[in-house]
């Protein structure tokens, strides 16, 4: 039987001087809160967010490249509902190919990693 217990948190990666697109793409559009990081995690740069059960990680890495591949897929309430404040926040969602369950798709966050998103039908 495995030890394995769940997620705690999915860390992405970004760009130094991200921090201010983060909290606009994961505090504002996608509102989640925004968390203190430890003060010794703090100096690394970055931000952490929370909400719905879903932790979010942002970390600054040098030579960064976006994940355009490998990705977080996030469980939401209203797709269609979510699909509009991205609309209107310029970030445009392409729709996903058919799974049985599922509506589904992928945006970008502001740094070009990929982000699915996916609601129980």
């Amino acid at each position: 039987m495995t030890q394995l217990a769940g997620i705690d948190h999915i860390q992405l990666a970004m760009p130094h001087g991200g921090e201010a697109h983060a909290r606009m793409f994961w505090g504002e559009i996608m509102e989640l809160d925004e968390i203190a990081k430890p003060a010794h995690l703090a100096v690394n740069g970055g931000c952490w967010f929370e909400g719905g059960g879903v932790a979010i990680h942002c970390g600054v890495e040098d030579g960064f490249l976006p994940a355009r591949r490998a990705h977080p897929a996030l469980l939401v309430k209203d797709l269609r509902a979510l699909i509009a404040r991205l609309e209107l926040a310029g970030i445009p969602f392409k729709q996903g190919k058919k799974l049985d369950g599922f509506i589904r798709g992928d945006i970008a966050d502001p740094f070009g990693n990929r982000i699915e998103l996916m609601q129980r039908v």
